[in-house]
């Protein structure tokens, strides 16, 4: 047996238990201890059945991922093979998780059980590939071919009373012991013969389903090749024996295992794990405990941040400086609420959950006893000071202090207070309660404590918490800046809003960055860039944006921005109106128009941000590369199939990159200075995506 892979046989069942933690992921010993546990079982006479159980938090989670496109040995029989082959009946008992490997496991046993707090699925697609353990075979023979289609293109975790339903799941263990219920189980079925999923024929397709498919998955799924080639697969389920499926499945697994996709996908995965880490602070740092939580602003985002709070069942006290705003505040939540329950996204009874952990609250003494209060008040530093002061004048001693700002200095706002070092930033991405990027910003004072705080926090409410220094912007947005300053300038020297908004959908994008710029409102970030040029002589302003909002064009709520829509049509459609007011720019300017190349504008759009990524790095803001990719996959709509802004770089090189930007350099002058890092990383035949802050790189 192996060391991962324990064997007992208890009143004539044996159990065959896996304990790889920390989620028993199918890693090195693990198959072959399954095989060695199912051929000793045969074996055995006195072994009536068999149970297959997880021990310790999951079944088992999956592959090991770090496996894939690497060589490895394929072993002459696999678990797969050894289970659905058993002579005696196989119980799959599931907790935790049965995903990929695991669920395929689970399907060539012959019974499957589960508590209801399981989830199953194949979500091989969410990085580049498909199952590769006959999950797009035997699925669609267990489910149906809809149902099975469904689950593999979209990769989702299935909860246990679903899969029952389905027929993946035979029964649920209501209460008790798994493992006993299971060895009951088994004891009950058998002698009563053997049930093979692989015995079952090929399952029959309503007509049309896997085109309608196609076309259900083809904006999502652009520019990734695995959700059709999965598509391909299931459909050969309906057509072909067991063994020549299985073949044919191998066959679309070997192609997509080693594309550029699957690598940036399996890098992104990697990355949004290292995230959390923070490696530079004291190991030993007690962690507060944030139990009920108070937000302070009923606004748009502060009614965001507490139904993320109320979504993770975490109790939040909302206040507002005016019972006007207050009232209004909460019914925004409500019809949120209200909008997802007739969307089929949220069932009324959750809402009904939901909806009562959010009290509103009056006046700062009835937020007093909060662990930790997220002040998301308007994004003007006076107003969020006045904030602070009150709180600090209430607050309990231990609370934790946070400010959900998007670019204001976070040492500033502390100052306001006695105790800054309960100061952090937790900058929530509009819309807060859907954006998954949660950006925890650390001020000169602030704790080590307050820091692993607000992390844990985001993480609790189903965020992806990235570490960042203050400065003007923290990291995700600093690292923007560039991006949004080069769209804006490359109108005033002749291209189109519609041009480049082509070039960035055609990248991947789900929307070009001026139609976001309407969605969200072009007057969102215009006292930011007013306040930027009152601080900095310096300072390019984006004059055409600029006179868009003076015009009253703020975008989709106006009916008009960078593009104009008919009324109840959020269709955009170019206007010769922003053309006009770009060429008159552009001629107070001395700026002489001209076209530009699709390539160009997706590398001036890029590379800018590059180029400041590499500086936020080499000040010590951001603390690896990869947490910039992680913000831009979460906070900016990166495609995920290119890794991350810094990922995709590395495809082109440092040394190209540096070259261009080196050139632009002496055609527009400072701004397109190379960073010290770029050119470190260039002349090294360095990876950019591996370029760490000097804290990490010292320590």
């Amino acid at each position: 047996m192996s060391e991962v892979v324990r064997y007992e046989v208890e009143d004539g069942i044996a159990v065959i238990t896996i304990d790889n933690p920390p989620v028993n992921a199918l890693g090195a010993g693990v198959s072959e201890g399954v095989v060695a546990g199912a051929d000793r079982a045969a074996a055995d006479p006195a072994v009536q059945a068999v149970v297959l159980i997880g021990a310790g938090r999951s079944f088992i989670a999956g592959a090991d991922i770090r496996r894939f496109g690497t060589k490895r040995e394929t072993p002459t029989r696999r678990s797969y093979d050894a289970l659905e082959a058993s002579p005696k009946p196989v119980v799959a008992a599931i907790h935790g998780f049965a995903l990929g490997g695991g669920l395929e496991n689970a399907l060539c046993c012959t019974w499957r059980i589960a508590v209801p707090e399981a989830r199953i699925g194949l979500p091989e697609v969410l990085i580049g590939i498909i199952p590769g353990g006959g999950g797009t075979q035997r699925l669609p023979r267990v489910a149906g071919v809809k149902a099975a289609l469904e689950m593999i293109t979209s990769g989702r975790h299935v909860p246990a009373p679903e899969a029952k339903f389905l027929g993946i799941i035979d029964e649920l263990v209501e209460t008790g012991d798994l493992r006993a219920a299971a060895i009951a189980f088994a004891r009950s079925i058998a002698g009563k013969g053997l049930r093979r999923v692989g015995e079952i024929p090929p399952p029959a397709a309503e007509a049309g389903l896997f085109e309608a498919q196609r076309k259900v998955i083809a904006r999502k799924a652009r520019g990734q090749p695995a959700p059709f080639a999965a598509i391909a697969a299931v459909e050969a389920a309906t057509r072909l024996p067991l063994a020549e499926g299985l073949a044919e499945e191998r066959r679309l697994f070997a192609e997509l295992e080693n594309s550029p996709e699957a690598r940036a996908l399996r890098y992104a995965f990697f990355a949004e794990r290292e995230v959390a880490k923070l490696p530079h602070l004291p190991k030993d740092t007690p962690t507060p405990e944030i139990r009920r939580v108070a937000v302070v602003g009923a606004g748009t985002m502060g009614g965001g941040i507490a139904m993320s709070l109320a979504d993770a069942g975490i109790p939040v006290k909302l206040m507002d400086a005016s019972p006007e705003g207050l009232t209004r505040g909460l019914q925004k939540i409500r019809d949120n609420y209200a909008v997802s329950v007739k969307r089929g996204s949220l069932t009324q009874a959750e809402m009904d959950r939901r909806l009562p952990l959010i009290e509103p609250v009056e006046g700062y003494d009835a937020i007093a006893d909060c662990d930790a209060v997220i002040e998301a008040v308007f994004e003007q530093l006076p107003a969020k000071q006045e904030v602070f002061r009150g709180l600090d004048a209430v607050m309990k001693p231990g609370a934790l202090l946070f400010t959900n700002t998007s670019a204001l200095d976070i040492d500033q706002i502390a100052a306001a207070t006695g105790r800054p070092e309960a100061v952090a930033g937790t900058h929530f991405f509009a819309p807060a309660n859907v954006m998954k990027l949660f950006e925890v910003v650390e001020g000169a004072k602030t704790a080590p404590a307050t820091l692993l705080a607000a992390m844990k926090l985001g993480r609790a409410i189903g965020k992806v918490s990235a570490y960042a220094g203050t400065c003007d912007g923290f990291v995700a947005n600093r690292s923007r800046i560039p991006f949004g300053l080069e769209q804006n300038l490359m109108v005033e020297e002749g291209a189109r809003p519609e041009q480049i908004d082509r070039v960035m959908t055609a990248f991947g994008y789900p929307m070009g960055p001026f139609a976001v710029n309407d969605l969200s409102g072009l007057d969102v970030n215009y006292m930011t860039r007013k306040r930027r040029a009152a601080a900095d002589p310096n300072y390019r302003k984006w004059p055409v944006a600029d006179r868009l909002v003076e015009m009253g064009r703020k975008g989709q709520k106006t009916g008009a921005g960078w593009y104009r829509y008919e009324p109840g049509d959020r269709t955009p459609h170019p206007d010769p109106i922003v053309d006009q007011i770009a060429r008159e720019v552009a001629a107070e300017l001395g700026i002489e128009q001209r076209s530009f190349t699709d390539e160009e504008i997706l590398h001036r759009l890029l590379f800018a941000s590059v180029n400041e990524a590499c500086r936020i790095l080499a000040e010590g803001k951001a603390l690896r590369a990869s947490d910039i990719d992680v913000m831009w996959l979460n906070g900016f709509g990166f495609p995920r199939y290119r890794g991350g802004l810094m990922f995709w770089a590395d495809g082109i090189g440092a040394r190209e990159i540096y070259n261009q930007i080196a050139a632009w350099h002496q055609r527009y002058g400072a701004r397109w200075a190379p960073a010290p890092l770029l050119r470190e990383i260039a002349e090294a035949g360095g990876s950019l995506r591996e370029a760490k802050a000097p804290q990490l790189r010292n320590g």
